[in-house]
């Protein structure tokens, strides 16, 4: 739907886009009159994220995102843009215009009442006659009624077409349980439930949205867990199965586990932060998604071969963020459900207390590798040891480490120390040096961030970006100058944008970020801001002006020519006997 511009603009004035992103992101660090804080969107360890209170955008010089307030909060919590409207409507406390939303926003709220009332025919199953084999296994697992009541642990039949019936009579159609994954379709005999006989557990977003679901087979077959696919509100590296539950947690840490069990049990037992990611690992999206809630994780995967593998792979995506790491070490047990089953929660919560940074964890994982007696070995652990060290980014860090490397290999502290500053000054020139060659190359200078939108013709590209950028900051300049058509320039993302604020500005209408969400996609707003975010000399803005419209048309016509003569050498091809 398009909603009107004098409600847009009242909801952006009450919708502070510092105090908004500020839920999001902790904004410290200015420059002028703009605030920095570490990016949501992607890993950073130095602030790129940069929030203008003056101009009421933001802007990521890391990854390219941009946009007002609105095409915030459709990035940070996945929405639409009626889905965000009304999100800051709700927050601002404003009524939002009586009008049917758009189609797709109508399909998302109709796939999250389907998945509403799925969850509900899964609860109600768990207590009927046919759930038995269901309660039995939660009752082997010690998971008792009050937790699967918090969680809505549901049982699905072991019948082929149990939950297709029920959902059939509350409305649905079979093509919407199918588009939601919770049917599947027979080559030619329709369709059939996708959960059958399992213990299940509903997806539930931050927001309390049953988005997907998770199954745990009760007898014998594979997969042993099944996950709803991706759909129009499922997504799964980019939630985390129970941080609906542990985001209300005041313990100050959240609890990274493997499976859905471990979680159901350490909050049963009393540790109400645990969450674990959705059949995959960790991934850069549910870490960030973890650094909103808090600065504190404390891995207790597997203990097994995979689950240390998968700690040091989600080490290396957290310590990129603003998050301080803390891995659990369990003996006697394989996981936080075994060890809680069989030690009990106060011997769990020792083990919390005696939990290792990051840094030990992975120095004992290096040194667990070699005999230290072997000189062979020895030399191979230090040379692992001091490449760890040296990517600590605090000095006083890296020194206490190159201490404890040499101890524990019997060398020099300061021979130790000096190698470790060597590796470190090597990575960082080679950083710098990679980094530079990114920058002064044209082509990568003028691409846009986002993928999906790339730049043919550089040079026109520049002086298309110049036409929109000057167009958005002075609209009188087009007073005096013949403005190009859409069709000329040579990206399709510049001539859209061009074409909606050359529009705005003959009509006499604002061109502000925040206004134009309903008609850009959030690659084409970043670009924008992006664009926007150059600097331009406004005492020549006319000159300017003429001067990327003239790049412009020579462009236009190199290219011309140049289909022309393609099509000619095309059409001497064509001619018998030529030989090309």
């Amino acid at each position: 739907m398009r909603y009107p511009e004098n409600f847009i603009t009242e909801l952006v004035e009450r919708s502070d886009i510092v105090d908004v992103v500020s839920g999001y992101v902790r904004l410290g660090k200015k420059s002028g009159s703009n605030m920095f804080g570490l990016c949501p969107f992607h890993s950073e360890k130095t602030p790129s994220f940069s929030v203008s209170p003056d101009k009421q955008i933001y802007h990521c010089f890391g990854c390219g995102k941009g946009g007002g307030v609105i095409n915030f909060i459709m990035e940070i919590e996945n929405l639409s843009f009626p889905e965000a409207v009304e999100f800051l409507a709700r927050r601002a406390g404003m009524p939002v215009p009586e009008e049917e939303n758009d189609a797709e926003s109508r399909k998302r709220a109709r796939m999250l009442a389907l998945n509403r009332d799925a969850a509900r025919f899964f609860y109600e199953q768990l207590s009927s006659p046919g759930g038995q084999a269901a309660r039995d296994y939660m009752a082997k697992r010690r998971i008792g009624p009050v937790t699967a009541k918090n969680f809505g642990l549901g049982f699905a039949p072991d019948s082929w077409d149990s939950l297709r019936k029920a959902m059939r009579a509350k409305g649905y159609t079979d093509f919407e349980m199918a588009d939601a994954g919770l049917l599947r379709k027979r080559e030619n005999t329709g369709f059939y439930d996708t959960f059958r006989n399992r213990l299940m557990f509903p997806v539930i977003d931050v927001r309390g949205n049953v988005i997907g679901f998770s199954g745990r087979i009760l007898g014998d077959g594979e997969p042993k867990y099944m996950n709803s696919p991706e759909t129009l509100v499922f997504n799964k590296s980019r939630n985390l199965f129970a941080l609906n539950l542990a985001k209300k947690s005041k313990c100050g840490y959240i609890i990274l586990s493997e499976g859905n069990i471990d979680v159901v049990s350490l909050h049963q037992a009393g540790f109400d932060s645990a969450v674990a990611s959705l059949g995959t690992s960790l991934t850069p999206e549910q870490a960030r998604l973890l650094s909103r809630y808090t600065d504190q994780v404390i891995i207790a995967y597997d203990n097994d071969g995979a689950g240390q593998k998968a700690a040091q792979r989600a080490i290396g995506i957290l310590e990129k963020l603003d998050v301080k790491v803390k891995v659990l070490r369990m003996s006697g047990a394989k996981d936080p459900d075994e060890f809680i089953r069989l030690r009990g929660a106060d011997a769990f919560r020792n083990l919390l207390d005696a939990s290792e940074n990051q840094v030990d964890y992975r120095l004992k994982s290096v040194t667990d590798k070699y005999d230290l007696a072997v000189d062979e070995q020895k030399v191979a652990f230090l040379k692992e040891a001091t490449d760890l060290v040296a990517r600590l980014p605090n000095g006083m860090e890296r020194q206490v480490y190159a201490m404890r490397v040499a101890d524990l290999a019997g060398v020099a502290r300061d021979a130790v120390s000096g190698e470790v500053e060597r590796r470190r000054r090597r990575m960082i020139r080679s950083a710098q040096k990679t980094t530079e060659r990114e920058q002064t190359r044209p082509e990568r200078l003028i691409q846009p961030d986002g993928r999906a939108l790339r730049y043919e013709d550089a040079a026109s590209a520049a002086a298309e970006e110049g036409v929109i950028r000057l167009l958005s900051i002075d609209a009188s300049l087009a007073k005096n100058v013949p403005l190009p058509d859409p069709e000329d320039f040579s990206a399709p993302a510049l001539g859209k944008i061009y074409r909606i604020i050359r529009g705005r500005v003959e009509r006499g209408e604002s061109v502000d970020a925040n206004l134009l969400g309903q008609d850009l996609s959030a690659d084409e707003l970043s670009l924008l801001v992006r664009i926007q975010q150059k600097p331009e000399i406004l005492s020549r803005g006319e000159q300017a002006l003429r001067d990327y419209i003239k790049k412009i048309e020579e462009r236009k016509d190199a290219r011309q020519q140049g289909t022309d003569l393609l099509a000619l050498q095309q059409k001497l091809k064509e001619t018998k006997g030529y030989r090309g």
